[in-house]
């Protein structure tokens, strides 16, 4: 009997170690809602993962935030008190990553959003972006409006944290090169239309307008200030570089320069550009999987969320197993200790005081034409 109770003890706890070595990855993302257009790419993409990650199983639970912040946090909250994830991926939407980010924080999770959130200094300790900063996207475009001889320009942007953070971020390096900002105006993600702040704006007759918007509510306001009669250039930020601008847009947004990763670019990069190989593949994969001109570069940041762990798990496996504290904090210091790595969006080195990580040649200015991203020469 007693050796009985032993097999039985020494088969339960045999159980409980493989169980342990599983790694669970916790996912949040806008797959309903405004954000929708981020969102559902993120977890196609994520939906291609491979079923193991450093030979141990990979549990990937993916939870919809509804492009609410308030159900981002409760989704956190979730993954961190009843799934125990050892990572968290997410959100696409600014304003729900960062509203995630302290519960993420509190619970010593490693968190790698989707979108390009800023937080307080030194409260990112557990926080890694996937997307390029505000700072680098805008040094590409401001790089670009200055060989065009763009002086002046025009704000609409996100009255959130997105909109803020790129207008700061934009106005400090435009006045580097001599360009200013001449007209601010602003718009909620969910409003349906701007029409007061484009006639404003257009009155302004800057040289160049800047639309800080998202995913298919980045159209809306550019045909605004189009339909108003602007003849000059218009710009996007990176969370615009997405199918959706020109399926909604249409003839609106032809001839807009967009600044993107080069994660949806693919064959369009040149050989010297470090990411190719693996924004091509990338590219070609998605497309096999999900019909052609259906990804966005968010989709790309669910590709390199994998690159990021594929190569931090097996150093933090070293320290510890799956299911514990020791290893997620043994998987952040892995991925402040990656070192230089080749993303599809760029190249990218995190360190113990960056977690933004890409440096100012990430960005690749983009034009859209006949109905495309077109990479500028």
């Amino acid at each position: 009997m007693n050796f009985r109770k032993t097999l039985v003890a020494l088969a339960a706890l045999a159980a409980s170690t493989a169980a342990l070595a599983d790694i669970n990855v916790g996912v949040v993302l806008s797959l309903t809602g405004p954000g929708s257009g981020l969102g559902i790419p993120m977890q196609n993409e994520i939906k291609l993962w491979p079923q193991t990650l450093a030979g141990e199983k990979l549990n990937v639970i993916i939870l919809d935030d509804a492009s609410d912040p308030g159900k981002g946090v409760s989704n956190t909250k979730r993954l961190v008190t009843e799934d125990k994830v050892d990572v968290i991926i997410g959100s696409c939407l600014t304003p729900v990553a960062a509203a995630m980010a302290p519960v993420a924080a509190e619970a010593k999770t490693v968190q790698l959003a989707g979108s390009p959130v800023g937080v307080p200094a030194g409260q990112d300790q557990w926080l890694f972006r996937l997307p390029q900063s505000n700072d680098v996207m805008a040094h590409a475009m401001v790089a670009h409006m200055k060989k065009l001889g763009v002086k002046t320009v025009g704000f609409l942007g996100y009255t959130d944290a997105y909109g803020e953070q790129w207008l700061k971020a934009f106005t400090t390096e435009g006045e580097k090169n001599g360009i200013k900002v001449v007209a601010t105006e602003r718009f909620a993600r969910t409003d349906t239309s701007v029409t007061p702040q484009a006639l404003k704006l257009v009155s302004a007759n800057p040289d160049a307008m800047l639309v800080v918007a998202s995913g298919s509510g980045a159209a809306m306001p550019e045909k605004a200030i189009v339909e108003r009669g602007y003849k000059g250039k218009i710009y996007q930020t990176h969370a615009a570089a997405t199918p959706d601008l020109m399926r909604i847009g249409g003839k609106d947004v032809e001839g807009t320069y967009v600044v993107s990763g080069p994660a949806m670019l693919g064959d369009q990069l040149p050989e010297s550009n470090p990411s190719k190989k693996l924004a091509t593949d990338f590219y070609t994969q998605y497309d096999k999987a999900y019909g052609k001109a259906t990804l966005n570069q968010f989709a790309g940041h669910a590709y390199d969320a994998h690159v990021a762990l594929a190569k931090a798990v097996p150093v933090a496996l070293k320290k510890a197993k799956p299911g514990t504290p020791e290893f997620r904090a043994a998987l952040k210091d892995a991925l402040e200790a990656n070192g230089r790595t080749v993303f599809a969006h760029g190249v990218m080195n995190w360190t113990k005081d960056d977690h933004w990580g890409y440096t100012n040649e990430t960005g690749v200015m983009v034009k859209v034409s006949d109905g495309k991203f077109v990479v500028e020469k």
